[in-house]
């Protein structure tokens, strides 16, 4: 198989890689343009044979013959929505159509990640696939909810028009190794201040909720929603949910808890609840996540604090 991972250089994107690269079969290709990635991410695949890297904007068309896309490709963090939206909706949108364009001409497979954000701020608790959603068209985040909800349409008028074989994975919240430092995301802002000393700053009014994946299981969720006979939409994510103040009073029990707990204004249109509901994935994928947030937040400080330079305390 030879496989194009867009993104491959990002968080999840890097992750993904090295999983495909385990099976001796694949060859995996990846085209990033470093925006919110990184090399450092990929550096023990450079060099091997069954492995490229290109440096490519997704918003200009690609021209290489594959069997498998994943399209990952796009800044994911509500700091870079804020900086650079119409990057972002560029590449949700037409960066979507020129991988559904290159799909189209080499035949090839396509999984797209869509978002949790398709829901907006959920009226209906947990998320199944069949929801529609409640979403504001015009506000500061539209540019990755609306993107990746136009992504998806995308995605399946190619299917209905021209038989493109689809998969949609609508993934939530996910943390773990590589995750940018600074991205704004609570999970990796919480590490990183715990790390640093500095109080953990929770959104008022602290009982909103997310649901957290850890790596591993969400690559494990993509490659078998991938290689399964579905289209999706499928939700993968983790059901379990944790309210902000109940994440910030686990890193700071787990990380440094000399440290306070301190309570700031939120952002706009920040949902109040995430859950998925991840009844499709377990029915049609038997994928259901094993990683406990109690067990994976160590993994992340692990590397947080090797490229934050903070050592061990004993």
């Amino acid at each position: 198989m030879r496989i194009l991972v867009t993104g491959g250089a990002g968080f999840i994107g890097s992750h993904l890689v090295d999983k495909l690269m385990e099976n001796e079969k694949n060859e995996v290709i990846v085209a990033d343009n470093y925006f919110t990635g990184s090399k450092d991410n990929l550096k023990k695949w450079i060099g091997h044979p069954r492995f490229e890297l290109i440096r490519h904007d997704v918003t200009e068309p690609l021209l290489i013959e594959v069997d498998q896309i994943y399209h990952l490709a796009c800044p994911a963090s509500p700091i870079f929505y804020k900086y650079n939206p119409v990057k972002t909706i560029k590449t949700n949108v037409i960066g979507t159509l020129n991988m559904l364009g290159l799909a189209k001409r080499v035949g090839a497979r396509i999984l797209l990640t869509s978002t949790s954000e398709v829901y907006g701020d959920p009226l209906i608790h947990p998320q199944p696939e069949t929801y529609w959603g409640n979403v504001n068209p015009i506000g500061v985040r539209s540019c990755y909810d609306e993107g990746k909800r136009v992504a998806e349409t995308l995605m399946f008028d190619y299917h209905r028009q021209h038989g493109i074989q689809i998969r949609i994975a609508r993934i939530f919240n996910t943390y773990g190794p590589r995750m940018n430092i600074d991205d704004g995301r609570v999970v990796s802002n919480f590490i990183a201040q715990a790390l640093r000393g500095e109080p953990l700053t929770v959104q008022k009014p602290g009982t909103q909720t997310r649901s957290f994946c850890y790596v591993s299981d969400m690559v494990d969720g993509l490659i078998r929603l991938m290689e399964g006979e579905n289209t999706g939409p499928v939700n993968i994510g983790n059901p379990g949910e944790f309210t902000m103040l109940e994440l910030a009073e686990t890193v700071k029990e787990l990380i440094n808890p000399e440290i306070e707990i301190k309570m700031v204004e939120n952002t706009p249109d920040d949902p109040r609840q995430r859950k998925p509901d991840i009844s499709k994935a377990k029915e049609l994928l038997g994928w259901e996540p094993k990683v406990k947030l109690r067990d994976g937040l160590p993994l992340m400080e692990e590397d947080f604090r090797s490229r934050l330079g903070v050592p061990k305390r004993n």
